[in-house]
This record gives C-alpha cells, sequence and structure tokens, in this order.
C-alpha cells in the first residue's frame, strides 16, 4: 500500500515539470505534471502518489499529519518500520518508471 505523506517543495525544475520534496529528511523526486490548475512554490506543502505531486495541502495541517505519522512509526517495531519504508520505495520506483514513459 502506497501512503501519501505530506511532503515540502524544496526546489523546482526551471520548466515547472518536477521538483524536488523533502519527506521527513529524505528528498526525493517529484512530478508536477497532475497539477495543471494549481500553482506550486518553493516551501508549499505537497501530497505525492507514486512521485506525483497531487494536490497542494495546507501547513498545518501537512505538519499535523507529519506528526501523526511520526506516532505511528514509534509504535512499529524495526520489521514493520523496515518493511513500510521498502513498500514506499516500491510505490516510488513504480511511479518514477511510469513519468519516463509519459516522458518518452
Amino acid at each position: 500500500m502506497c501512503l501519501s505523506i505530506p511532503s515540502k517543495v524544496v526546489k523546482i525544475s526551471e520548466d515547472k515539470t518536477m521538483c524536488t520534496v523533502d519527506t521527513m529528511g529524505v528528498q526525493r523526486d517529484a512530478n508536477l505534471m497532475m497539477m495543471d490548475d494549481e500553482s506550486i512554490e518553493i516551501g508549499d506543502y505537497v501530497l505525492l502518489h507514486i512521485g506525483f505531486v497531487m494536490n497542494k495541502i495546507d501547513e498545518d495541517k501537512a505538519l499535523e499529519s507529519i506528526e501523526t505519522y511520526k506516532e505511528i512509526l514509534e509504535l512499529m517495531d524495526e520489521d514493520d518500520r523496515k518493511r513500510a519504508i521498502l513498500e514506499d520505495d516500491e510505490c516510488e520506483a513504480r511511479g518514477e518508471s511510469y513519468a519516463q514513459e509519459i516522458k518518452s
């Protein structure tokens, strides 16, 4: 299952098709192609799904969600945390692969 954890936009490409987001200290690239009408700026919080920014969210709600996610992680044992991270990485890899297909 892919979870959508609020991520902060820290960089936007010149052509505004990609951005770099920070998700709880982990930075990754994300595709902005799904954000037709909504302007994304550095400092905005967004939700990702399989490597695509799906929508912009309110900063207060984003920070609240991040705190809840941290609480969930604290309750997990080490194996469950590793599985959750691996599943998130697998979702991300599928998204990156799909984004490359679209660009081709």
